[in-house]
Order: C-alpha cells, then sequence, then structure tokens
C-alpha cells in the first residue's frame, strides 16, 4: 500500500507535466509542445489515447467537421495476421492512495447544467411534473437539501501551488473539521467556501498528523447571522455493513458534489505514509464514489448525520495523478475523528491511545496476526499477562492480517477502553481484556 502526495496546484512558472491533472498551471495552447504530448503506440488500443481531451486534461480540444465529397471504395481487409499472445501474467496492483485535493484547476473542469425550476415549453404549457418538486425529508434530495449548508470547500496555499479539499462546519462558532493531509505544510489563512458560494477566511487551530485529522475555524466576521449550520453527529460504532452512505464534497474541484453508496466493510485497517507520516485508522469502507478533492469531506448515513470522513481511495493505478475512483473509498469513522479534533480544540494536541507494545514489523503469518516484539513494564498489555512472543490474533473479535493492523484496531478506541485480545501463544490461544491508554506525546 502506498500513500499519495496532495492534489496541488503549483504557482506561475511551474514545470508542466504531460500526465498529472496537479502538476501544471493551466491548460497548454493547442501548438505547444506540451500539447502535443507522447503518442501512442501504433498498436495501442487506442489510437488517439493521450490526444483525447477526456482522457488527457492537457491534450488540446479540436472539433473538426468533415464531410468527404466521394465514399472510398471498401476493400476486403486482409486475415489477421497472428499477434503475441497476451498471456496471464498481467497483475493488478491495488494501492491506497490518499483521496486528496483536488488542486490545478487551471481551466474548465466541466460544465454544470442546472434546471432551475422550469423546463421546455410547448404551447405555453411547461413539460414536467411539478410534484416532483417537492421531496420527502426523509429521500435522499430530502437529505442532502438538509446537509448541503453544513459542507464547506476549502482551499488554502501550499508551497507554491494551491490545496483544495473538503470539510465541515461541526460548531456553531465557525470550527471545521478535515483531514490533515487538506492542510498540511500550508501558510496564510484558508479560504472556505460555502455550497451557495458564499466565502470567508479560516485559520488552522491545529492537526494529527497520525490520525490524518485537522481543525480550523471560520473568520465569521461579514457572515450574516444563523449563516454556520453545524452538522449531526452520528455513532460510527453503530453502523452496520449494507447501510446506505452519502458523501459529499468536491472531487476534482467541483463543489457540492454528492455520491451514494453503501458501507462495504467496517473497522478496515489502513496504513498510509505520506511525507513520512505514518497514519493508522480502522477505516468504513464504502463503494460510494470518492476522489481526489473528497478528502476531509463528510460521509453521511441514512439520515442526514456524519458517521466519518472521507480520507483515502482504493486505485488499480500505481500513478496518483491518474489514480480515480473504483468503489473502494475509506473513511475515519466519526467517533474516532471527534474525539481526535476536541483534543486539537480543547487542548492544542491530539492523544493517541496505545496498549504498550511493539510489534515485529517482519514477522509474517499465513494464518496472520501481530507478534509483540517488546512489553512495556507496567503496561497495559503487561497488567492483562500478555508476554513478548505472543501474536495477537484479533481485536475485539477484527482480525489482525498485517502486524500494522494491531496498531490501526487499537487507535479506534478511545484511552480508558477496554478491548479483548485474542492471541496465541505457542500453540495455545487465550483471551485478555486489555484496557487502552493514551500515550506520552
Amino acid at each position: 500500500m502506498t500513500d499519495g502526495s496532495a492534489w496541488r496546484q503549483p504557482g506561475p512558472g511551474a514545470p508542466v507535466s504531460g500526465s498529472g491533472w496537479g502538476s501544471r498551471p493551466g491548460w497548454a495552447a493547442p501548438n505547444s509542445p506540451q500539447a502535443a504530448g507522447p503518442q501512442p503506440a501504433p498498436n495501442s488500443w487506442w489510437s488517439d489515447a493521450l490526444a483525447d481531451p477526456w482522457r488527457d486534461p492537457d491534450a488540446p480540444i479540436v472539433v473538426v467537421k468533415t464531410q468527404p465529397e466521394e465514399a472510398p471504395e471498401l476493400e476486403k481487409p486482409p486475415p489477421p495476421s497472428p499477434g503475441p499472445r497476451v498471456g496471464i501474467g498481467l497483475v493488478l496492483v491495488v494501492s491506497i492512495v490518499t483521496a486528496l485535493l483536488a488542486g490545478a484547476l487551471g481551466g474548465t473542469l466541466g460544465y454544470v447544467f442546472a434546471v432551475g425550476g422550469g423546463g421546455a415549453m410547448l404551447g405555453g404549457t411547461q413539460l414536467g411534473n411539478a410534484p416532483l418538486n417537492n421531496r420527502a425529508p426523509e429521500s435522499i434530495a430530502g437529505l442532502v437539501k438538509k446537509v448541503l449548508p453544513s459542507v464547506v470547500t476549502i482551499s488554502i496555499r501550499v508551497g507554491n501551488g494551491m490545496s483544495l479539499g473538503s470539510g465541515f462546519v461541526v460548531s456553531g462558532d465557525g470550527h471545521v473539521i478535515t483531514n490533515n493531509h487538506v492542510v498540511e505544510g500550508s501558510s496564510g489563512p484558508a479560504t472556505i467556501r460555502f455550497s451557495d458560494a458564499t466565502a470567508a477566511a479560516a485559520s488552522v487551530v491545529g492537526s494529527d498528523p497520525e490520525s490524518d485529522i485537522a481543525v480550523l475555524k471560520i473568520d465569521t466576521n461579514g457572515l450574516p447571522d444563523g449563516k454556520l449550520a453545524p452538522v449531526e453527529f452520528g455513532n460510527s460504532d453503530q453502523v452496520q455493513v449494507g447501510d446506505p452512505v452519502v458523501a459529499v464534497g468536491a472531487p476534482l474541484g467541483l463543489t457540492s458534489t454528492v455520491t451514494y453508496g453503501v458501507v462495504s466493510y467496517l473497522d478496515r485497517p489502513i496504513r498510509t505514509s505520506e511525507g513520512g507520516t505514518a497514519r493508522y485508522y480502522s477505516a468504513i469502507q464504502t463503494d460510494a464514489a470518492v476522489n481526489q478533492g473528497n478528502s476531509g469531506g463528510p460521509l453521511f448515513d441514512a439520515s442526514g448525520r456524519v458517521v466519518g470522513i472521507n480520507s483515502v481511495i482504493g486505485t488499480l493505478s500505481e500513478d496518483q495523478a491518474s489514480a480515480g475512483n473504483v468503489g473502494l473509498a475509506f473513511a475515519i469513522p466519526i467517533n474516532h475523528a471527534r474525539r481526535i479534533a476536541s483534543d486539537i480544540i480543547n487542548t492544542g494536541k491530539a492523544r493517541r491511545t496505545v496498549m504498550g507494545v511493539q510489534v515485529d514489523t517482519a514477522y509474517q503469518n499465513p494464518l496472520g496476526g501481530a507478534r509483540l516484539s517488546t512489553v512495556q513494564a507496567g503496561g497495559p498489555a503487561e497488567a492483562a499477562g500478555l508476554k513478548a512472543g505472543d501474536v495477537v490474533m484479533a481485536v475485539n473479535g477484527k482480525p489482525v492480517e498485517e502486524s500494522w493492523d494491531l496498531t490501526a484496531l487499537v487507535r479506534k478506541y478511545a484511552p480508558g477502553d477496554t478491548v479483548e485480545m485474542q492471541y496465541l501463544r505457542g500453540t495455545s490461544r487465550a483471551k485478555a481484556p486489555v484496557t487502552l491508554v493514551a500515550d506520552a506525546k
């Protein structure tokens, strides 16, 4: 698993890359070297792949109407010659890539067609069905109408470019939660844009890179009374596989985008390592479409309550610049995120939950598990009877498949929580309740 870098917009004069959305300062002119780009091989399955503007945003968009004077005579094609046989040794490498912010929006990403209360008119009669404009509050449309005022788009300067992500209002005095990787390395204030295009400045209150959580504070001066609409929090511990969920954010910079799906898996251990910082959490997996720019945006349940923060995606591409939705998105559970955000607001730093052990990262076993290399004297694990050499197989019934899964699963819980560790000692299986604590950082 790999972790991508933030999708940033470079400043003026930055070099132009022919493949990444986030590496160019603007659209290339049609006759520029950047627009020309590399050419596909003669046997490419899509001969104009690198020149197709829908596939390559840096390619020039040219519309040509052709009308031949005379249709050419059709010739019978020669029989196909045996080509090279495609073997089955091709491997699809699935990477975990940060569902990072959309930057580098140097040109138009798309057109938004809105039908504002009207349709085509024939004979003075409006087409359409007026009653359908009224949506029940419990419908998806009703849910979206309720939550959109709480979701914001965040842009902030990072280095020579701009970083773009999503977030949501969590308090009446203007606190906003987002991902740390949206604001990491930033300088100066952020700009918060609401769904109605109202904008306001915001400052970074604090962040925790290992949890990938950051908190901003909106400058409410100039905002009308009642403008801030805090979200309603759900309980991520009560989410079940199959529950419907709605993701809202700014994928590829397209603000206030809504996607719909279901919870695909719970407590999926996630580890990313962007910029040398290892991030761990036990994620809510969903098939709701999430792309770069959704980072930090909310995942709502069917009642319009936040149950997660959209943070990373799974992709078949090893190149983050071309990574996109394949139905594998992962959200930080809101119970975890809310606890970290409260720590940041109240104390300026986050507490990380630990059990007082070190794991052997070289340990591998077909059955999975995390082998304890050391057990801290006087720590929670020792108090529960665990010893160096024990192999932890599950945490509260959730399997530990890799050594780092143990860290991700433990950090789901708050200091003071007691969890059941299932472990192997030699060939004997055992269980032990471990009361977790906060680390000393």
